[in-house]
């Protein structure tokens, strides 16, 4: 299967970078893989400081990849197509299970899923969406298994008391309600926090879920010890620097931190079902 290169998808902003980039090393580009919760515009303009920051650390060419969807992701994730990968943590824990990858860090800032209404939505509670249409990322997104399971202590089964709405990306879920098309939308508070701030004033928060982990990175078994701790810390330095800090403030991510084993084992519930969700659509 032929893969979806993001700098396919938007060539001529990528032209224009590479042109201004010195030339590396003349070693194999690293693959950056990470997980499609934006769009493809939107990941290349979010995590280009990050790669170039790697680039120049590491003296090596870094290369963005993504997927059109969480299960072509989550398949080449499987394959073990990327070098480097950026997913969230029930994915990670699939990551690993399926192709050895190694957790190097996690953002340091939880991650809660957020249920959003128009502002002026006459909704003022989870039982007063019933029978009404709620759009969302992929249903294999971790903010969005949180959120339809609050959703169901509250007598709301998907596609049963309301209608769900299967948007891709969380800005795209959002539009869905901006634009009159979906009453609520279900989306992540780093994806919100990225919004223009127009569409925020548009919107008001119904409910969120209590504190997750979020997102990790991590590396494929094939890249040595040394080669992963060189991009461990590739991504620290980046952190403490001006454009790094920027980075993790405008993401609300709020800096690194250590990932262990066991904090992955917490997510294999949610890991199981969306396995089982992501192979009911092969």
């Amino acid at each position: 299967m032929m893969r979806f290169r993001i700098f396919h998808v938007v060539l001529p902003i990528l032209l224009l970078l590479a042109c201004a980039r010195p030339a590396y090393s003349t070693d194999k580009p690293l693959t950056f893989g990470i997980f499609p919760n934006l769009t493809a515009k939107q990941i290349v303009e979010t995590y280009r400081p990050l790669a170039d920051a790697l680039e120049k650390s590491l003296q090596r060419r870094v290369v963005i990849y993504s997927a059109r969807d969480f299960n072509t992701f989550v398949a080449r994730t499987r394959q073990g197509e990327y070098d480097i990968l950026l997913t969230a943590p029930h994915l990670a824990w699939l990551a690993r299970q399926d192709a050895g990858y190694r957790p190097l860090l996690k953002y340091a800032q939880p991650v809660r899923g957020l249920l959003v209404v128009k502002s002026d939505a006459p909704f003022q509670d989870m039982e007063s969406l019933h029978g009404r249409i709620i759009a969302s990322a992929d249903p294999a997104a971790l903010v969005v298994l949180a959120l339809q399971a609050e959703l169901a202590v509250h007598g709301l089964m998907r596609n049963i008391d309301y209608r769900a709405i299967d948007s891709v990306t969380h800005s795209n879920a959002v539009m869905q309600v901006v634009n009159g098309h979906a009453d609520a939308a279900i989306l992540g508070v780093q994806p919100y926090a990225l919004l223009p701030p127009d569409v925020r004033q548009q919107l008001r928060t119904l409910s969120e879920t209590p504190p997750l982990s979020s997102q990790m990175f991590l590396t494929h078994p094939r890249l040595r010890d040394a080669e992963a701790l060189a991009i461990r810390t590739g991504l620290l330095h980046f952190a403490a620097s001006p454009e790094g800090m920027a980075f993790l403030k405008r993401g609300a991510h709020g800096g690194f931190a250590n990932v262990d084993g066991n904090e992955l084992q917490a997510f294999r519930p949610y890991a199981l079902q969306a396995q089982e969700m992501l192979r009911a659509v092969r």
